[in-house]
């Protein structure tokens, strides 16, 4: 199975999603990498500090746009990951919009439904959140998973199409780097240490549920 990762700067990338996929390559609009074909088994869109409604700033951001929509309008495999999810649930006709305050760190988040993918996580589990804007369901959108703070996972109906908010995909490096970077880190990621090692397992797993879900609907 061919899988593109969708990337918009180079510390979020595939991370533990990379540990099974046989045949990954990695593109990106932001950096200037654009897809060079198509014919993409399943597509994994990632995350990044831009905002869905910062096209004026990154004008790069209509032309991954249209590549997402087209993707999505196909009913073509795809799963986003925070902004990846906004991205997705914009191109299927959602809205997005930006929280009343970050949710950052190690969050409960629970499972609403039953789904084969979202189906491979506890029914309730701590999640690695980092994120300042919100999913509100598109138009055939089905809640999969959510928490106190907003919905965390969605389906598209009858399309093997994903959107988690949370970052399942992150590795122990990339989440350190990310924690550098901060002047004064969310007290929500202390137990980073503790936590990353039982989510990086669960991060595997999900992603081998998408592509199984991915190798079925393209038969």
């Amino acid at each position: 199975m061919r899988v593109l990762s969708l990337i918009h700067q180079e510390d979020a990338a595939a991370g533990v999603f990379a540990d099974v996929i046989d045949d990954l390559d990695e593109a990106s609009f932001a950096l200037g990498r654009p897809p060079s074909h198509d014919g993409y088994d399943a597509t994994l869109v990632f995350g990044g500090e831009v905002n869905v409604d910062q096209e004026d700033r990154h004008p790069w951001m209509r032309e991954e746009k249209r590549y997402i929509r087209e993707l999505v309008g196909a009913g073509r495999p795809v799963l986003g990951v925070c902004l990846g999810s906004q991205l997705v649930a914009e191109a299927a006709g959602g809205r997005v919009g930006k929280l009343p305050r970050p949710e950052v760190g190690w969050h409960d988040v629970e499972l609403v439904g039953d789904d084969r993918v979202l189906g491979a996580l506890p029914r309730r589990f701590r999640a690695l959140e980092w994120h300042g804007y919100h999913v509100e369901l598109p138009p055939g959108g089905v809640e999969l998973a959510r928490n106190d703070v907003c919905s965390q996972a969605f389906r598209l109906a009858d399309k093997p199409v994903y959107g988690i908010q949370f970052h399942a995909e992150v590795s122990a490096r990339d989440l350190n780097r990310w924690i550098a970077d901060e002047d004064d880190p969310d007290p929500a990621l202390a137990g980073t240490p503790q936590e990353i090692g039982r989510w990086n397992v669960l991060g595997r797993e999900l992603c081998r549920a998408f592509l199984r879900e991915a190798g079925v609907s393209r038969r």
